[in-house]
């Protein structure tokens, strides 16, 4: 009995050094301790439980926050990917991408990318209703998925990270003000050519 139970204690141990976790189970480490977070549809179903998850994880997520996540935009589409003759089964590919910028002080983006996820179902001919619930419940799925992938994401910041994002970002934006300034003060210092006058004959 003991023998068995150090057997599966090593076994629990071995498969956490491998990272293995069941779904549910793990946590994802977040340095990130405050942000902003909206979306361009702010009542969506993955800004809210994304909203959900920060919070469960310790995120004080608030408006106003040193740095925001902006979900951009979330795309869903629907290929077939096999075709069969009516009452047959094809095989329907699924695919949902979530859009998202962080940005900085004054909303400048420091960084942009987009997150996918892929699902592959059997759409069955003669059961075209629960094909489509299938559909449904797989969307949902994937939504949940999205989320924590996006949550993944997070984990890879550091506040470091982000200040340096933010320093690149400044340094942009004085370069291209600089830059704007200067075009505007050659033009304003340069002089006006007046018209020729055509001499009437």
């Amino acid at each position: 009995m003991i023998k068995r139970n150090l057997l599966v204690m090593g076994l629990a141990v071995l498969l956490s050094a491998c990272g293995f976790q069941l779904r549910g189970t793990g946590t994802n480490d977040l340095t990130i301790k405050e942000l902003d977070l909206s979306a361009r549809d702010a009542y969506g179903t993955t800004v809210v439980q994304l909203r959900q998850v920060l919070e469960n994880s310790g995120v004080h997520v608030y408006n106003g926050a040193p740095y925001k996540l902006f979900l951009v935009d979330e795309k869903e589409t629907q290929r077939n990917l096999s075709y069969a003759s009516a009452g047959r089964s094809s095989e329907v590919e699924l695919s949902t991408e979530l859009f998202f910028q962080m940005q900085g002080r004054d909303h400048l983006p420091l960084m942009g990318d987009k997150i996918q996820v892929q699902k592959i179902v059997t759409h069955d001919g003669n059961n075209l209703v629960g094909s489509d619930s299938e559909i449904i419940q797989v969307r949902k799925e994937m939504r949940r998925e999205l989320v924590q992938r996006m949550v993944l994401r997070l984990s890879l910041f550091t506040p470091q990270q982000l200040d340096a994002l933010q320093q690149t970002a400044d340094n942009k934006a004085k370069a291209d003000a600089d830059a704007l300034k200067a075009a505007q003060e050659y033009e304003d210092n340069t002089p006006k050519q007046s018209p020729v006058e055509v001499p009437v004959e």
